[in-house]
């Protein structure tokens, strides 16, 4: 699809830019990611773009945690051992460091969000395994 496509599949909460193809992390995501930092002094802000069906890796983000705002689309959020939550435009998820989780889009949607890097001195993420397929084609 065309970056043009993917604005139009969002609706009105994709304001902004959609960047490059996610190819540094593309290793810990299950298909097409897009991802364009808006910051990267003092708090890292970035704007993702999943593709239906695409979500990341179980992660860890250590000492700092992570925050979702969710602009556009429909996707999921999941804490290891608790059952996975709907996410669609508007929600908020506030993600508590040394918290294993994963999130993207949902199979029938484009799924996007701002990613806030909570600053932490010595912070870190550590990509852990692969979410189970059978577990993810359970949610609708």
């Amino acid at each position: 699809m065309t970056v043009e496509e993917i604005k139009k599949a969002l609706g009105p909460g994709a304001v902004f830019d959609i960047g490059e193809e996610n190819k540094a992390f593309a290793q810990y995501f299950t298909g097409e990611c897009y991802l364009k930092m808006l910051t990267a002094k003092g708090v890292g802000v970035g704007n993702v773009t999943f593709a239906p069906s695409t979500i990341n890796w179980w992660h860890i983000h250590h000492k700092g945690g992570q925050i979702l705002l969710v602009t556009a689309g429909r996707g999921w959020y999941q804490e290891w051992g608790k059952p996975a939550r709907e996410l669609k435009a508007g929600d908020v998820v506030n993600i508590k460091p040394e918290v294993k989780h994963w999130h993207g889009a949902a199979k029938d949607s484009w799924f996007q969000h701002l990613a806030i890097e909570v600053p932490a001195e010595g912070g870190s993420n550590e990509w852990v395994e692969p979410v189970d397929p059978q577990e993810y084609k359970k949610l609708k």
